[in-house]
C-alpha cells in the first residue's frame, strides 16, 4: 500500500510539474512583444506617371525591387481568397499558430528527423520576411512568438496586407500591387480569379517559376491555388472550372522606362516628394509625347544628308505651365545612341531671342509701327566696336518695329533694344523669366544677347514663349500635377499685357515676314499662332517656336556634340517639326487666339516715320498702339521738294544701292546736324606694335562730309604735321569742333600693349 501510494504521488508530481512547464512554455509564447522597428509601413518604390496615370518609370527600392503596396482597407478579396489557399486556409480562425497544421508538421519531423514549413502560418512568414534568419527548431519557436504577438497587435487585415507587399513574385517585383500591373497591366483590385490564383502561386518559387520563362510551371501552380481554393470553398465547381480555362494575357517582359529625357530631368528636380503610395503624377501627356518622339525621328531622318542627327521638343499647355511633351533623339559622330537631354542643354536660340527685346521697347512706350534705322552702324561696347550685319547682308533703311521683327533683321534688333533700354534690361527680363543659364552680367553679353549670344535651354524657351501666351503673367514651368508635393513658385507678371500682346500680333502677322520668309513658309498655320525661328552662327543650332493661347511648341535640331550642320536654317530645319506639331494640337484639342487687351487702338500711320497721318496718304498703313498713341506728322517731316526728310544718320544709306525707295527721301544736313565723326568709331581697340616707332603709330579721324574741323585730345598729342594723334595705351576722347557752327562731335578709343 505504501509502495502503491508513492506512485501515485510521483504521478501526481510529475503532472503537477509537467502542467507548470506547459502553462510557463504558454506564458512563454503568449509573453512576447514585436521588436522595436518592425513597422507596419513599407516604402514604396518612386513611380512616375503620365498626366493620365500611366506609368512612366520605377524606380528600384534598395536598389533590389520594385514595390507598390497595398493598404488593409483595400485588399482585393480575390487576392486574399487565393492567398490563403496556398498559404494559410485558417488564418481567420487561429491566433498566429494553425494547432492542427503544427502537430502535422511535428508528426513529419519525428518521422523523418527534418523540420517542414507546412506549419507556417502567414503571421509567422511576415516575421520571417520581416527579419529573416537561418532556419532550425530554436528560430522557428522564436517565429512562432513573435507571430502569436502579431496577431496580438495588428488586425487580420494589417497582417495580410503588410504579408502580400513583401512576398517576391519574381523579375524584381515585390508586393501583389506590383506584380498585377507588371503581368498583367491592372490594378490588384481589378484581378480575376484566374489571375489572382496565378500570382499568388508564385512566391512559392519566384525565381522558377517566373511566368515569361516558365509559363507551364506557373500555370500548373495556379491551378494548384485553384484546386486548393475550391476544396477550402472558396470557389464553386462553375467559379473553378471558368477560372481553370480562363486565357491568361501577360504583359511583355520589361520594366517602364518611358519618356527617359523628362523622367531624368524629373530626377534632378530638388525637393520632390512622392505622394505616400510613391506615385508621382507628372504633366507628361504619354501618347502626346511619343506622337512628337515620331514626329522628330522622321525630320531627323529628312535632314540626315545635311549633317543632322539630334533634335529635342517640348510642348507646355500655357494656361497652367504643365510640360506635356519633352522628348530628345540624336546620335554622336560613331553612330551610338546619346542621352543627352537636348531639350535641357544649353544652347544658342538665335533669333528666337529677339522678341523679349521688342517687348521691352513696347514696355518703353513703343508699339508695332514705331520706326529704328536699319543702316550700317558701328556699336562702341566694353569689349570693342561691334559691327552686326543682317543674315542677307542687306540694309532696308527705315523699318517698322513689326517688319524687323517679322523679318527678323539684326540691327534693327539692337535699334530696338536700345529703346528698351539696353542689354542690361534684357538680361534682368530673361532672368526674370526663369533662364538659368545666363550666369555672367549683362555687359558679359553686350548687345549681341537680343541677337542669341547667350545660351539657353529650349525648355525654358518654351516657357518664356508660354509667358507671352499669357499676357505677361510668368507662371514656372511644370513637372508635376497640382496633387502632387513638388513646392509650387507663385506666378509674377513680369511685362504688360498690351505689350504681349502687340509683339505676339507681330509674330502672328505672316505679312510682316514674307519679305525674308515669304507667304507659304512653315511659320505661316492654318489658324493664329504666334511662330519665331532662330540659327546660331555656323549652323550649330536650329530652333523654332510658336504658340496660341492653349500651346508653345518649341523645337531644336543640331548635333548634340555642338557641330555644324550644313546649310539648315531654322525656317527649313526646326521649323516644319513645330508646324506639323501644332497642326496636331489643334486638331487634337483645338486652339485659339490672344485675348486683345482693351487698351489697344488701331491708327493709320505713315511707314517710315511711324507718326499718324490726318489726312489720306499714298503710303500710310493701319497699326496697332496702347496709349498713348504717337503723335501726328507735320510739314516739318518734309523738304521743299515734299520728300520725306530723315535723320542724318540715314544719309549714306539713302544714297546707296540699299535705298529701293527711289528718290522718296532725303536726309537733314542742316549744319547742326551734320558733323558726324566717320572714324574712328567709339569704342575702337587699337594694339601697338613694339616693333614700330612709337611715333609711326598714329590715328587720323575724319569727319563726315568736308568739313574742316578742329581736334581736341586731352591724354594724347596731335602731330604737327596733321598725320593725326599719337598713340599710347590708355582710353582717349577725341572731340572734333566746327568753327562755322561751334558744333561738337565726340569719339573714343582704346590703345593696348601687345
Amino acid at each position: 500500500m505504501i509502495a502503491r501510494s508513492n506512485i501515485s504521488k510521483s504521478i501526481t508530481g510529475a503532472l503537477a510539474i509537467a502542467l507548470l512547464g506547459f502553462v510557463g512554455l504558454l506564458g512563454w509564447f503568449f509573453s512576447a512583444r514585436l521588436p522595436d522597428g518592425f513597422d507596419r509601413q513599407l516604402t514604396p518604390s518612386v513611380e512616375f506617371r503620365d498626366r493620365h496615370g500611366t506609368p512612366l518609370r520605377t524606380i528600384l527600392v534598395d536598389d533590389h525591387a520594385h514595390v507598390r503596396l497595398v493598404t488593409p482597407d483595400r485588399l482585393p478579396q480575390n487576392v486574399v481568397a487565393a492567398t490563403l489557399a496556398a498559404e494559410d486556409r485558417r488564418f481567420f480562425s487561429h491566433c498566429g499558430v494553425d494547432i492542427q497544421a503544427s502537430l502535422r508538421a511535428i508528426g513529419q519531423w519525428i518521422r523523418s528527423g527534418r523540420l517542414h514549413s507546412g506549419a507556417s502560418t502567414i503571421s509567422q512568414q511576415l516575421i520571417k520576411l520581416t527579419h529573416p534568419g537561418e532556419r532550425s527548431l530554436a528560430r522557428k519557436l522564436h517565429e512562432i512568438r513573435l507571430g502569436i504577438a502579431l496577431e496580438r497587435q495588428w488586425t487580420k487585415e494589417e497582417i495580410l496586407a503588410g504579408y502580400v507587399n513583401r512576398l517576391e513574385y519574381g523579375d524584381l517585383q515585390q508586393g501583389i500591387e506590383s506584380a498585377a500591373q507588371y503581368y498583367f497591366g491592372k490594378n490588384a483590385f481589378a484581378l480575376s480569379i484566374a489571375e489572382s490564383a496565378f500570382l499568388a502561386g508564385l512566391p512559392n518559387a519566384p525565381t522558377a517559376l517566373q511566368p515569361h520563362q516558365n509559363f507551364a510551371g506557373a500555370k500548373a501552380r495556379q491551378q494548384y491555388v485553384l484546386n486548393r481554393m475550391l476544396a477550402n470553398g472558396a470557389l464553386t465547381p462553375e467559379q473553378h472550372g471558368l477560372a481553370s480555362e480562363e486565357q491568361l494575357i501577360l504583359r511583355p517582359r520589361g520594366h517602364n522606362f518611358r519618356a527617359p529625357h523628362f523622367v531624368q530631368l524629373m530626377l534632378t528636380r530638388p525637393n520632390l516628394k512622392p505622394d505616400e503610395s510613391g506615385i508621382i503624377d507628372t504633366t507628361l501627356d504619354l501618347e502626346l509625347n511619343d506622337h512628337a518622339t515620331l514626329l522628330l525621328g522622321n525630320q531627323l531622318a529628312t535632314l540626315r544628308g545635311n549633317d543632322v542627327n539630334s533634335g529635342a521638343v517640348v510642348v507646355i499647355h500655357n494656361p497652367t505651365g504643365e510640360v506635356l511633351v519633352m522628348t530628345a533623339a540624336g546620335k554622336s559622330s560613331d553612330g551610338t545612341a546619346q542621352q543627352v537631354n537636348c531639350a535641357w542643354m544649353p544652347r544658342s536660340p538665335g533669333s528666337a531671342i529677339k522678341p523679349f527685346s521688342y517687348i521691352l521697347a513696347m514696355e518703353a512706350g513703343a508699339f508695332p509701327g514705331t520706326v529704328v534705322p536699319d543702316v550700317a552702324t558701328s556699336f562702341a561696347t566694353p569689349t570693342g566696336v561691334y559691327r552686326p550685319n543682317n543674315y542677307n547682308h542687306r540694309f532696308y533703311g527705315p523699318v517698322s518695329l513689326r517688319d524687323a521683327l517679322g523679318n527678323s533683321l539684326n540691327l534693327a534688333a539692337i535699334r530696338t533694344l536700345k529703346l528698351g533700354g539696353g542689354p542690361e534690361n534684357l538680361h534682368q527680363l530673361l532672368r526674370e523669366l526663369d533662364f538659368t543659364t545666363l550666369t555672367h552680367p549683362a555687359d558679359h553679353y553686350g548687345l549681341g544677347l537680343t541677337l542669341g549670344n547667350a545660351e539657353t535651354r529650349l525648355a525654358e524657351l518654351a516657357a518664356a514663349y508660354a509667358t507671352i501666351a499669357r499676357l505677361g503673367i510668368h507662371r514656372p514651368m511644370r513637372l508635376t500635377r497640382p496633387n502632387s508635393h513638388e513646392h509650387r513658385l507663385p506666378d509674377k507678371r513680369v511685362f504688360s499685357a498690351a505689350s504681349a500682346w502687340l509683339v505676339a500680333d507681330i509674330l502672328a502677322d505672316n505679312s510682316a515676314r514674307a519679305a525674308s520668309f515669304g507667304l507659304d513658309s512653315f511659320l505661316a498655320l492654318p489658324f493664329p499662332a504666334g511662330t519665331k525661328t532662330g540659327t546660331s552662327s555656323n549652323y550649330r543650332d536650329n530652333v523654332a517656336v510658336g504658340f496660341t493661347k492653349e500651346f508653345t511648341v518649341a523645337v531644336w535640331v543640331g548635333n548634340a556634340d555642338g557641330s555644324p550642320m550644313r546649310k539648315i536654317t531654322g525656317v527649313t530645319g526646326a521649323a516644319p517639326l513645330m508646324h506639323e506639331m501644332l497642326c496636331h494640337l489643334d486638331i487634337q484639342f483645338g486652339t485659339s487666339w490672344l485675348t486683345r487687351p482693351s487698351d489697344i487702338q488701331s491708327i493709320r500711320i505713315n511707314p517710315y516715320t511711324g507718326k499718324r497721318v490726318a489726312e489720306p496718304s499714298p503710303h500710310a498703313v493701319d497699326e496697332l498702339c496702347s496709349s498713348p498713341a504717337p503723335e501726328f506728322m507735320t510739314a516739318d517731316d518734309f523738304d521743299e521738294n515734299g520728300k520725306l526728310l530723315l535723320p542724318t544718320e540715314y544719309a549714306d544709306w539713302i544714297a546707296s544701292p540699299h535705298n529701293t525707295h527711289g528718290a522718296l527721301f532725303s536726309s537733314r544736313r542742316s549744319a547742326a546736324e551734320s558733323l558726324v565723326i566717320r572714324s574712328p568709331d567709339s569704342g575702337t581697340i587699337y594694339f601697338l606694335d613694339p616693333d614700330l616707332p612709337s611715333t609711326r603709330q598714329r590715328v587720323r579721324p575724319v569727319v563726315q562730309g568736308e568739313k574742316t574741323v578742329q581736334w581736341h585730345c586731352e591724354s594724347l598729342t596731335d602731330a604737327a604735321d596733321g598725320s593725326g594723334f599719337e598713340l599710347k595705351p590708355g582710353k582717349h576722347y577725341i572731340t572734333a569742333e566746327d568753327p562755322a557752327t561751334a558744333q561738337t562731335a565726340s569719339t573714343w578709343i582704346e590703345v593696348r600693349e601687345l
